[in-house]
């Protein structure tokens, strides 16, 4: 029975980060005894509660099982807590889809080639993207001086070259990946920390 004694579990939120997503939350603090929670879901289409494969867990998190990970899916979750027979209401989350909520991380840098006019980036995406999926990198970069002037490019490949440089001079440059979701947005990632590379000597 819902007990007006058990309160429900506060600060319930869903975090996702490159298409990984959990429900997190708060300990609902008691006197005694320990507190286990259930999560559970529905899609926007079927409007039946499935388990999460979170039930009288004693944990404050539960990841998505691979069934709820389709990215276009509107997903609606609910969580209690229980304490042996009692159990509180439910908590329940606004409407999640992974596809627009989620937080793209920033790019990583896996080597860079330094020739005098040039500087070669290979990079890896922060997720694993879906088949025909448009990704774009958005590129800063600057010389190293007192007054540096950024300069953008955008590239759709991970092997790319920023060109037009000084030889011998410190440049840095920093990247976010850019991903188009089916409503036509686009969805902007975390930019990458600074790198700093010098060209070559001719």
């Amino acid at each position: 029975e819902t007990s007006p004694y058990l309160p429900a579990p506060k600060n319930v939120e869903i975090y996702s980060y490159n298409f990984q997503s959990l429900l997190r939350w708060s300990p609902v603090p008691v006197e005694n005894g320990s507190v286990l929670y259930t999560a559970q879901y529905k899609t926007g289409f079927y409007g039946k509660w499935s388990g999460m494969g979170c039930a009288q867990t004693p944990l404050t998190q539960c990841g998505f099982p691979p069934e709820m990970r389709r990215r276009r899916w509107t997903i609606l979750l609910r969580l209690r807590a229980e304490l042996g027979p009692l159990t509180s209401a439910w908590v329940h989350t606004p409407p999640f889809v992974v596809d627009t909520n989620t937080t793209l991380g920033p790019p990583r840098v896996n080597s860079v080639s330094a020739s005098p006019d040039s500087l070669l980036i290979s990079l890896s995406p922060p997720f694993t993207p879906e088949a025909g999926e448009p990704l774009q990198y958005h590129v800063s970069y600057w010389e190293n001086s007192s007054s540096p002037t950024v300069k953008k490019l955008s590239e759709s490949e991970t092997l790319f070259q920023i060109g037009n440089l000084k030889e011998s001079t410190l440049y840095c440059f920093s990247i976010q990946v850019q991903l188009k979701i089916y409503s036509g947005h686009w969805l902007e990632g975390e930019q990458s920390a600074p790198v700093c590379h010098r060209t070559a000597l001719s």
